[in-house]
């Protein structure tokens, strides 16, 4: 019995293909490049480059950049106030996710709707996306004043007159509503872009078996909206972690340290103190957070959706 080739004999039409594969990589790598770059730049390299200095005792001017290894990272897990800006900042993630969800999704069904006007409304609803941030605290910061306009408001109707920014729960509710009404138009351009691709014809064959409108969203809505909310969800917990502007420019952190979160800890301990090194290493707890909490989320909730 003749022995089987061991090898295929190489002939033009393998040629030419393997020369077209080799084509199409080139091909690939080159229109990857600049996004490639641009990744290198402006994540790897900034990641590297932190993670090396949480490692040192730089104050941010010095030429020098003494090696301390871990110890910053065991200071981490004494230090006050890093226990104090990781619980205002649980809460304030918590606050933000749940009620981006709620009020984009909100937003986003009354404006998939048989409305009037609807292009005027939804141009309102995302200005305050492409607002300055520094401008929508400021105006913020002018409604919950002790004397401003809301206090104003509940005044008149004999309901008191709270400090919102003076006392540390109600300035962090106050953050928590002004990231909320800030990413408010985009939350709802998410879902209204999700929601238009849901099949009329469900909701009619479930209009058809007598299910209601609590019924179509329980189960029609909000299940074919997962990997939206899951979006929804990452991306607030992310603006919850590396926020700074609103809240430099609403509370300052204040008062007792009650929005002082991550982003403006990292400020204040490497921009204020001189604490490079120690506020790298705070940067990096943060971003391992939300490291671990966005792949749990992935792994138990939006893995499959995906």
């Amino acid at each position: 019995m003749p022995e089987a080739e061991s090898a295929t004999p190489t002939t033009p039409v393998t040629r030419a293909r393997c020369r077209r594969h080799r084509g199409d990589s080139v091909a690939a790598v080159l229109c990857l490049a600049p996004a490639l770059v641009v990744i290198g730049l402006f994540v790897v390299y900034p990641l590297v480059s932190t993670g090396l200095m949480s490692l040192t005792s730089w104050d941010g001017i010095s030429p020098e950049r003494p090696f301390v290894g871990l110890a910053n990272y065991a200071k981490l897990v004494h230090d006050h106030d890093f226990r104090n800006s990781m619980v205002v900042t649980l809460l304030y993630a918590a606050g933000v996710c749940a009620l981006s969800v709620a009020t984009g999704l909100g937003a986003a069904s009354l404006l998939n709707g048989a409305l009037r006007g609807r292009g005027i409304y939804r141009t309102a609803f995302f200005m305050p996306v492409v607002t300055s941030s520094i401008a929508a605290a400021a105006v913020w910061k002018y409604l919950f004043d002790q004397t401003g306009p809301v206090n104003a408001a509940l005044t008149a109707l004999h309901l008191g007159a709270p400090n919102w920014l003076g006392q540390p729960h109600l300035a962090l509710i106050s953050l928590t509503l002004l990231t909320v009404w800030k990413q408010l138009g985009l939350n709802t351009v998410l879902y209204l872009t999700a929601l238009q691709t849901i099949p009329v014809h469900v909701y009619e064959a479930a209009a058809l078996d007598g299910a209601t409108g609590w019924q179509k969203l329980r189960r029609i809505t909000m299940p074919l909206l997962r990997p939206m909310t899951f979006f929804v969800v990452v991306q607030a917990l992310v603006t919850t972690f590396q926020s700074f502007d609103l809240v430099y420019q609403l509370t300052q952190g204040g008062p007792l340290g009650g929005t002082e979160v991550v982003g403006f800890l990292v400020y204040r301990t490497a921009f204020v103190t001189g604490q490079f090194g120690y506020g790298a290493t705070i940067a990096y707890a943060g971003f391992a957070i939300v490291f671990v909490f966005t792949w749990l989320q992935w792994r138990y909730g939006g893995r499959e959706d995906a």
